[in-house]
């Protein structure tokens, strides 16, 4: 079993900041691909920023010179830090990770539960 839980969220006024934390635990050999999706309310899920176990990165062009992830493999945690905030932002943002387990080969996909940023005008 894997466990992702996210933390970090909140309500801010536009032009501020946040940063999401999203830790993994549990039986878990290795851990790939890291990233942040977000999810407005009647909209598509979508993805916000991804980073490899190298430590490449890619964003959404929505939030690019905005927000930056990062990770620290040591931890099995994957950050989101989120600058000049807009109400556009304003999601319930999930961490996704790929993971190997103890004793399996191959990569599957897990999912947090999700935490609330909401931004206000």
């Amino acid at each position: 079993q894997v466990q992702l839980v996210e933390s970090g969220g909140g309500l801010v006024q536009a032009g501020g900041s946040l940063r999401l934390s999203c830790a993994a635990s549990g039986n878990i050999f290795s851990i790939h691909a890291m990233a942040w999706y977000r999810q407005a309310p009647g909209k598509q899920r979508e993805l916000v920023a991804v980073i490899t176990r190298g430590g490449s990165t890619n964003y959404a062009d929505s939030v690019k010179g905005r927000f930056t992830i990062s990770r620290d493999n040591a931890k099995n945690t994957v950050y989101l830090q989120m600058n000049s905030l807009k109400p556009e932002d304003t999601a319930v943002y999930y961490c996704n990770a790929e993971v190997v387990q103890w004793g399996d080969q191959k990569r599957s996909g897990y999912w947090g539960q999700g935490t609330q940023v909401t931004v206000s005008s």
